[in-house]
């Protein structure tokens, strides 16, 4: 998991249950994509919550994760426009 802080001691991950978050203060979770099949089975990551593209197809809904959690960490997670 990885911890960005700012300069204001804010606080930005992609949530997950490694560390029990509600440690470091008060939570503010927001979702940042949402993965989904289409008619064919086919998985999409839709980061349209981030200002993100739309990743796939993906022949699995695990693939899908692992691509949304790449795009997240290298363009949401890195962005200081949070």
């Amino acid at each position: 998991m990885q911890l960005v802080i700012s300069s204001t001691g804010t606080i930005h991950c992609l949530y997950d249950e490694t560390l029990d978050l509600h440690t470091l203060g008060k939570l503010s979770i927001s979702r940042g994509s949402h993965v989904e099949p289409n008619e064919a089975g086919l998985w999409y990551a839709d980061l349209a919550p981030v200002g993100g593209p739309q990743l796939g197809p993906f022949g699995s809904r695990s693939a899908a994760l692992i691509a949304e959690v790449r795009w997240l960490e290298e363009h949401w997670l890195s962005s200081s426009d949070h």
